[in-house]
């Protein structure tokens, strides 16, 4: 058995895909950013249009993001050699993959957000009433 097939479905060994998967694509930015870009398929986007489609990302986290998933295969940029540079993005079919499972993800918390908010809520409210002894 490879040491890949040993991991398989263990998330609690590092080497696990699901594991190292949800570490490169579990930000939400990495989720929006998927999200903006298939949405523009087959076009590209320009990293400002990215951003303010991008509500509350600073430049800098967007760029961080943008770098993880050029290095990851999941996204393609283009410049163009103007001054200043235009830089362009757009998914690889490998990116574009990943939109159907990132996107049945936002249907599950859009009916489930709610429930665990007001979890979240009697849990606070249970808290305040503990008196820790």
């Amino acid at each position: 058995m490879s040491p890949q097939e040993a991991t398989r479905g263990d998330l609690f060994d590092p080497d696990c895909p699901t594991r190292r998967l949800l570490d490169r694509i579990g930000t939400k930015w990495t989720s929006m950013a998927v999200k903006v870009l298939a949405e523009a398929e087959p076009h590209e986007v320009r990293f400002a249009e990215l951003r303010r489609r991008m509500p509350g990302v600073s430049q800098k986290m967007l760029s961080t993001t943008l770098q993880a998933m050029t290095r990851d295969g999941l996204v393609a940029r283009r410049v163009e050699p103007t001054v200043p540079p235009r830089v362009h993005y757009r998914l690889t079919a490998l990116g574009l993959s990943l939109e159907g499972p990132l996107a049945a993800v936002r249907a599950w918390a859009e009916e489930h957000m709610a429930e665990i908010d007001r979890a979240n809520e009697r849990s606070a409210a249970a808290a305040d009433g503990f008196d820790g002894g």
